[in-house]
């Protein structure tokens, strides 16, 4: 009769309401397709298609309005003999967000004996509120972790376990451990400038040092001294065998179990537990190929480890690093962040343009038998004070001024200073307005760069022409430079200063540091 509603559909005993009349093509879709999974047609592909449909929060907002808290039809389906249907029934009930919905879920993931499906269990749990069952999902995992499955299992088997342990994870952090491997010091590898080796190697008393291509290695040494040395870019420990690997992703895994990766760890920690590290490869590898790689190559090393080890992608202490070299092999080290590096804790911020702690570090070092104690030091183009700061620490400087035209750094140069307990007076101005009372002894900066290269040729010409304002008969200029062409160009022009030495930091963009001393015209 017209003007009569028509009475809801009832299937299996289930009630479906009527949606609003502004309904669109997607809301009916899923009433039609509850519909159909309702009357027992052809469940597994309408759950397929329905969880297809329930992509959006804005669709799982609309099937919930739906089944208005209703989900015995689903719950039910948790018990049905097609896996696949059991699979796709959790995770839309993990979609609902209903925390009323938990306990189904967690029996279902007890009971479940097809392993594929597991893992889906606990992604429709990962969206609830999971901490009562967090024992139970810890006991698991140790359980798995003890498991030595079959090469037919292995990819379910490690699916579930990295799952399970992202979500204990999100609970409670893992136990940080402490480094206590001080004495006897274990062999490290300080990564420096390949080009300025001799300048770290120069401050290592104690030990054997072995110059490397990237650095230098120590032997019996001092760590406590070698963590003080301020011009190495990363402390590395190669693994006690020394030995490369090669073959397969999965036989690199074996081959580090074999090494004994988590007893070394252990001997330099006095806490115990599982050590969470994350892989890295360095070396001409396509990076297409390394994600695959890596993660083949720690599941083997996690599953042989006993729970000792695992790989994962936050919250880890360890870098796991594979050097490659030329005939494809791989050589192990470890970086670990158990190990406290303060050697710049002033630096916490930084812009852009900022150059790094170790490179002014290395700048200071290098040109440190040029500076004079008590000096009276500019930095026109201070950044966040980096340069200045690293002056100071290796030869104390009377005054000390910093100037920048973007005042963002200004302002963090000035927090650098104070977390450093230095004074440096920092002014947001153009070098090239600045005036002053006095002439300084040094000049020491990070020249500016810049893609317009007539603009830069520019600031060079200018900047020597000022400087040599502002600088004593006997003072010096102490430059790192990307433009070093730029620096002879001024040299030659500019009669009023001499270069009395200069320093190659990098071949490839031909980074160089200069001493320049002022001189009578």
């Amino acid at each position: 009769m017209r003007g009569r509603k028509a009475p809801p559909e009832k299937v299996m005993g289930t009630v479906i309401p009527e949606l609003p009349k502004e309904r669109n093509h997607t809301e009916g879709m899923i009433k039609e397709l509850y519909g159909e999974i309702c009357a027992g047609r052809e469940i597994r592909a309408n759950l397929i298609s329905l969880r297809r449909e329930l992509k959006t929060e804005e669709n799982q907002r609309k099937f919930a309005y739906l089944l208005g808290g209703d989900f015995h039809v689903l719950t039910r389906l948790l018990q049905s003999d097609d896996p696949k249907v059991r699979k796709n029934a959790a995770l839309i009930l993990g979609d609902m967000e209903t925390e009323d919905l938990l306990p189904f879920l967690f029996a279902a993931y007890q009971k479940e004996e097809t392993l594929f499906v597991r893992t889906d269990y606990l992604k429709a749990m990962e969206r609830l509120d999971y901490g009562p069952y967090l024992e139970k999902l810890k006991s698991r995992r140790e359980e798995l972790k003890q498991t030595v499955p079959s090469e037919e299992n292995r990819k379910h088997v490690r699916e579930e376990l990295v799952q399970l342990q992202n979500m204990i994870l999100k609970q409670e952090k893992p136990r940080k451990h402490t480094f206590i491997g001080y004495e006897p010091a274990p062999e490290v590898i300080l990564v420096t400038n390949r080009n300025q080796r001799e300048a770290t190697k120069s401050q290592i008393t104690e030990g054997q040092v072995t110059e490397l291509g990237q650095g230098v290695k120590i032997r019996n040494g001092n760590l406590k001294e070698l963590m003080r040395i301020r011009t190495y870019t990363e402390l590395l420990f190669p693994l006690p065998s020394g030995r490369a690997l090669s073959g397969k992703p999965e036989e690199i895994g074996a081959g580090l179990a074999k090494l004994g990766i988590a007893d070394f760890l252990e001997n330099l920690h006095k806490t115990g537990g599982c050590f969470y590290y994350r892989m890295e490869i360095k070396g001409p590898m396509a990076a297409e190929k390394k994600g695959d790689f890596i993660r083949k190559a720690a599941e083997r090393l996690d599953g042989l480890s006993g729970g000792r080890l695992w790989n994962t992608a936050a919250d880890y202490e360890v870098e796991l690093r594979l050097l490659e070299k030329k005939d494809g092999s791989f050589l192990p080290m470890l970086k670990l962040y158990t190990l406290p590096d303060r050697r710049f804790a002033y630096r916490k911020e930084a812009v852009a343009s900022s150059i790094s702690p170790v490179n002014a570090a290395l700048t200071v070092r290098l040109t440190q038998n040029y500076m004079k104690e008590g000096a009276q030091i500019l930095d026109p183009f201070c950044g966040v004070g980096t340069m200045l700061l690293e002056r100071n620490r290796a030869v104390h400087a009377e005054h000390m001024y910093g100037l920048d035209i973007f005042g963002e750094a200004i302002e963090k140069a000035r927090r650098n200073t104070e977390r450093d307990g230095s004074t440096v007076h920092y002014i947001n101005r153009d070098f090239f307005d600045f005036t002053h009372t006095y002439l300084f002894d040094e000049i020491i900066t990070d020249m500016p760069r810049s893609t317009d290269s007539m603009e830069l040729g520019a600031l060079y010409h200018r900047f020597f022409d000022r400087a040599y304002e502002f600088l004593k008969e006997d003072g010096i200029l102490i430059l790192y430079t990307m433009n070093p062409e730029l620096t002879v160009r001024e040299l030659n022009r500019h009669s009023g200063f001499q270069k009395k030495e200069e320093f190659l930091l990098n071949e490839k963009n031909l980074t160089k540091v200069y001493v320049i001393g002022k001189i009578g015209r």
